[in-house]
């Protein structure tokens, strides 16, 4: 039978999820693919193969409280900086042009779709709603034409950032600043690109107690999915497994007049069509 190729992390095992059912992979396929949730990347033409036709035997319903990170352990994490157009503007910076803008978040910082975050005393914590693109074939100079070839698939994210340390210093401390733990909450799940209505246009937004804060589509990228994948793979390999943060639409916190930033005790709900949704609580730091 055919399923969607949805895959999450649920309580540190490798799912296929169908509406709020979980169905767990490695005793689904006899042993075949492995429990752990990064695995499914290092084979992921075989095991999207398999998944997309298999018998998945009996489920289990779930909340997304248990839904971990759906990429845990990627060997790279790439996020891109000024991709949005709107968002360069309100940044008082060029657009860019010729090479994203590119650091790192740290992997540590990475956690599941639902979860409490501390903000750091005396911080400045902003918001940043982003899709996520996971490689799912080793790329290495690789033209835009074929760069989807090469994505497993794509998740929703936060890169969350606190403005003080980012800005600290003789130069800015982008990858500290966007990895205090808990600043990268990404899910609740995988999803291939084949199971959205348009890969190259997909609505994004996110929301503080409600009130809406960013309101976007990946239409608009400076860089498309498939150029980062061109842009970056230019430079160094990119291996299965890794990720990109794609860059966020205009409406931070920073570009607001007066600047506006995260609170004790806001909820943080961050939307992307056809992937699903994260929600963080942030309490000040004790």
């Amino acid at each position: 039978m055919d399923h969607t190729v949805k895959i999450a992390n649920l309580s540190g095992r490798l799912v296929i999820v169908e509406g709020q059912t979980a169905y767990d992979v490695a005793k689904a396929s006899d042993g075949r693919f492995g429990p752990e949730p990064q695995s499914a990347y290092a084979d992921w033409a075989a095991f999207a193969s398999w998944a997309a036709g298999a018998d998945l035997g009996e489920g289990q319903p779930f909340a997304a409280e248990d839904l971990g990170a759906p990429v845990p352990e990627p060997g790279q994490i790439f996020a891109i900086g000024l991709n949005y157009r709107d968002h360069a503007a309100e940044a008082g910076l060029a657009v860019p042009d010729g090479v994203p803008p590119t650091f790192t978040k740290f992997k540590n910082c990475l956690s599941g779709p639902v979860s409490t975050v501390t903000l750091p005393a005396g911080g400045q914590v902003d918001w940043e709603v982003e899709l996520v693109v996971v490689i799912g074939k080793a790329a290495r100079n690789v033209a835009a034409a074929d760069a989807w070839e090469h994505v497993a698939g794509l998740t929703a994210g936060q890169d969350l950032s606190e403005r003080v340390t980012q800005s600290a210093g003789p130069a800015p401390q982008f990858s500290l600043g966007k990895s205090f733990e808990g600043f990268g909450p990404t899910g609740p799940y995988v999803v291939t690109p084949d199971e959205l209505a348009d890969r190259d246009a997909i609505a994004l937004s996110c929301a503080i107690d409600g009130e809406t804060m960013q309101d976007g589509n990946t239409s608009n990228l400076v860089f498309s999915v498939p150029v980062l994948i061109e842009k970056l793979s230019a430079v160094l390999p990119l291996d299965a497994g890794d990720i990109i943060f794609t860059g966020t639409p205009a409406g931070v916190g920073l570009g607001r007049t007066p600047k506006r930033f995260l609170a004790d005790g806001e909820v943080l709900t961050s939307k992307i069509d056809g992937i699903g949704e994260l929600r963080q609580t942030f309490v000040a730091q004790k």
